[in-house]
């Protein structure tokens, strides 16, 4: 099967492409390299079709798009706290660049288009676990723009046939997730911070819980949403179906590397929801997926790899 990644120099995307490759498929991906990192492709770029482009230019994603049966739609411009920065800039790529994606789809004749949302469309409602039947509270501008590119999504598929799928992954980890950036997400901070001999940094009391999943999960969740036959309709969610506090993260991080220092407490961000935890019913029933790595293998292979590099993890997508 001939498909592309967009954002597929990223986090999640570059362990996407990597999955469809072992799986035997054409690869072409679509990066402009603003927050992916053209070393995470390259121990396979001799076997893609490498695009740089912007998700936002319609001429360079219909030539990334050529021939691609499968889309796997992740670039996007991830966190909450640069959406409150930048609303205009995070509308404009994570939902401008679905509609830029949804129309070149259209008119390369591609079977089906599966779009990275995420858990943050449900806001910080009571009920646990999160399920897709639940009405959404976006709670950032990241959130309603990852809930905006949800709408185009259906909208597309029943007003013109096209074949979509929507997963909304749950708080994604492991190797090449960026810890140097000012939105990078908690794991490679911890670890980042725990491997230099520094204090890990909680934003919050550290009681709230979140749904940590293993990146090797989600591209293999990814990629049976792309390959299952028949239509996948509405949304689904990847998670690991469990929910860990912040502060035991934490401590978990520090036990695998070795670090004995006591973290420290800062202001909770605007937002952050309370509490975050995957119903995964759906993912079993229509991909035959369930998660099969642990939180605590998870850490161990990322702190592996964080300890086998200089730069330890690649920025979220």
């Amino acid at each position: 099967m001939h498909t592309l990644v967009t954002g597929g120099a990223g986090f999640i995307g570059s362990h996407l492409v990597d999955h469809l490759l072992a799986e035997g498929h054409t690869v072409a991906v679509l990066d402009d390299l603003s927050t992916g990192r053209a070393e995470n492709l390259a121990a396979v770029r001799d076997r893609i079709d490498f695009v740089e482009g912007d998700v936002r230019d319609g001429e360079a994603v219909r030539r990334a798009t050529r021939g691609a049966e499968v889309i796997y739609h992740q670039a996007a411009l991830a966190s909450v706290p640069r959406s409150i920065e930048q609303p205009t800039l995070v509308a404009s790529v994570n939902v401008g660049g679905t509609l830029a994606v949804l129309d070149a789809a259209r008119a390369g004749g591609a079977r089906r288009v599966v779009l990275a949302s995420s858990s943050s469309v449900y806001g910080d409602v009571e009920q646990l676990p999160r399920e897709e039947s639940m009405l959404l509270r976006p709670r950032s501008p990241y959130a309603a723009s990852k809930s905006g590119a949800e709408a185009f999504m259906e909208a597309y598929s029943a007003a013109f046939g096209l074949e979509t799928a929507v997963l909304r992954y749950f708080n994604v980890y492991g190797p090449r997730q960026r810890a140097r950036s000012r939105y990078a997400a908690a794991v490679p901070r911890f670890i980042a911070a725990s491997l230099a001999g520094q204090a890990a940094v909680i934003e919050g009391d550290g009681e709230q819980t979140r749904d940590f999943t293993f990146v090797a999960d989600v591209a293999e969740a990814a990629a049976r949403a792309g390959q299952e036959a028949g239509a996948l309709d509405g949304p689904i969610n990847i998670g690991a179906g469990t929910r860990t506090s912040v502060k035991d993260l934490a401590a978990m991080i520090a036990e695998a590397c070795g670090s004995g220092l006591a973290p420290e407490h800062v202001p909770s961000r605007f937002g952050d929801v309370r509490h975050a935890q995957a119903a995964i019913t759906r993912a079993r029933d229509c991909l035959g997926w369930s998660p099969a790595t642990s939180l605590a293998d998870g850490i161990a292979q990322t702190v592996a790899a964080a300890r086998a590099c200089d730069r330890p993890v690649e920025s979220a997508s």
